[in-house]
């Protein structure tokens, strides 16, 4: 009785709710990740403009995008803005960011005495 029961609601199942193999185990099409992501020549356009508005923008960064993944160069003397540049690729539509941009020392400097000025006041 069970038997027939899953041999005729089964596959009437697999019609009305169909299963996507690829979608089923986590791992979507290589189509489907092309179409998502955005043109090399568009995540270049949109850090651009983001760079424009951006406080980072006047640390004169360096970038380049290659099949999505974007790459990062300069110095800078405010520790966050290297971080606000990967998160920037990302928004952007990067799949991948390497972040080569270098902080300078008196960043560091100035880093570890907030840090000593933290601790001490804990």
């Amino acid at each position: 009785m069970y038997r027939f029961a899953l041999a005729v609601l089964l596959p009437l199942f697999c019609l009305i709710f169909p299963i996507d193999a690829a979608h089923a185990s986590g791992h979507p099409t290589a189509t489907a990740q092309r179409a998502v992501t955005p043109a090399d020549a568009q995540i270049e356009a949109t850090i651009k403009a983001k760079l424009a508005k951006s406080k980072i923008g006047k640390d004169g960064f360096r970038f380049k995008v290659q099949h999505g993944v974007v790459t990062w160069e300069g110095t800078t003397n405010v520790i966050q803005h290297k971080g606000s540049a990967t998160r920037m690729a990302r928004s952007a539509g990067a799949v991948q960011v390497v972040n080569n941009i270098q902080i300078s020392a008196a960043a560091k400097e100035k880093a570890v005495g907030n840090l000593k000025r933290a601790t001490v006041q804990e």
